[in-house]
């Protein structure tokens, strides 16, 4: 009898044991991250854009960081809308990371009247690879030189809607600037949208619309060329690449700052040890001398924000591109 006791007491404490070996199974897993499955980097956008490009940058040294492979897997649609949708819906396991933009993840919820995921709640922020400013640039052939002529020349054509502003498309950042100077003016501008970059640098330069707002990659070439005139830029310190050029603070429009900035998410719910090494791993790579050159070379000012500054700094762009959409009654085509 006591026999068969002690074999009991023996077998109950061995299936102890084991339920807690198990239950540390799902622990281990995450420790062990990443096992060698790939990382699927999805880029809410075309192929060839700015963060598509910035994507195939980070990736490589990304996948040798980890020891394991990171794939890009383009999706664009409805300004980064349909891939943003599809990583909110993705495992929150460490396998699937967001090429986050200043449109998917904070003026499109302002802008489309139904958004299948939220730009905060469905995402953990990971990283801020950077922050690209806008130039505001005129026909080399304009009277405009200063920021001070193109208001003023825009109020003096307010009854006609002001001076005419080109941009790639309803609801880009080059729009929201656009969007911005007027809100913070009270100056009125016409916005001529175009598809693509392409097309509305021509006809600024043919003189066609008054001025536009892009960025420096695309514009640089033709302000070099002598075919356009840079007024200023949109961020609160000025473009090593355009060091003359004021910003639109300097200006006379103090507190005015505006970036296309560039970051990586993960769907929400990604543990946090493995959102700190994808941060830790990303940040190495952006202050690499390489990659800070090539950002500098699209015109992008690099970026060294924890996730929780990137979380903070989301939230307020949410907040303050709502109220300009909301004030310009801008809705999406």
């Amino acid at each position: 009898m006591q026999r068969r006791t002690l074999i009991q007491r023996s077998l109950a404490a061995s299936s102890l044991l084991l339920a807690g070996a198990f239950a540390a199974m799902p622990a281990a897993a995450q420790g062990d991250w990443p096992t060698g499955k790939a990382i699927t980097y999805l880029v809410p956008f075309p192929p060839g854009g700015n963060t598509d490009t910035l994507a195939r940058v980070i990736a490589q040294p990304l996948s040798k960081a980890l020891g394991t492979p990171v794939v890009i897997e383009n999706k664009g649609g409805a300004g980064g809308s349909v891939g943003s949708a599809l990583a909110a819906r993705a495992p929150a396991d460490g396998y699937t990371i967001l090429g986050g933009t200043i449109s998917s993840h904070a003026i499109n919820v302002s802008l489309y009247s139904k958004l299948d995921y939220d730009p905060v709640k469905s995402f953990t922020p990971v990283a801020m690879l950077g922050s690209g400013p806008l130039v505001l640039v005129v026909p080399a052939t304009s009277p405009y030189k200063t920021l001070a002529d193109v208001l003023a020349a825009s109020k003096a054509k307010a009854s006609g809607g002001g001076l005419s502003s080109a941009s790639p498309g309803n609801g880009t950042s080059n729009h929201m600037a656009l969007a911005l100077l007027g809100y913070q003016t009270g100056v009125k501008f016409t916005h001529v949208p175009y598809k693509g970059s392409g097309p509305a640098v021509q006809d600024v330069i043919g003189g066609q619309v008054d001025m536009m707002f892009d960025t420096a990659l695309v514009v640089g070439p033709h302000i070099q060329s002598g075919k356009l005139r840079p007024i200023a830029v949109t961020s609160s310190r000025r473009l090593e690449s355009l060091p003359d050029v004021p910003t639109i603070a300097e200006a006379g429009e103090k507190g005015f700052d505006m970036g296309s900035w560039q970051a990586v998410f993960a769907p929400a719910g990604t543990p946090k040890p493995i959102v700190d090494r994808l941060h830790a791993e990303i940040m190495k790579i952006v202050a690499t001398p390489e990659v800070q050159a090539r950002l500098k070379s699209f015109g992008m000012l690099p970026s060294s924000m924890t996730p929780a500054q990137l979380a903070d700094f989301q939230k307020a762009e949410v907040a303050k591109w709502g109220q300009v959409i909301k004030a310009a009654g801008i809705k999406a085509e």
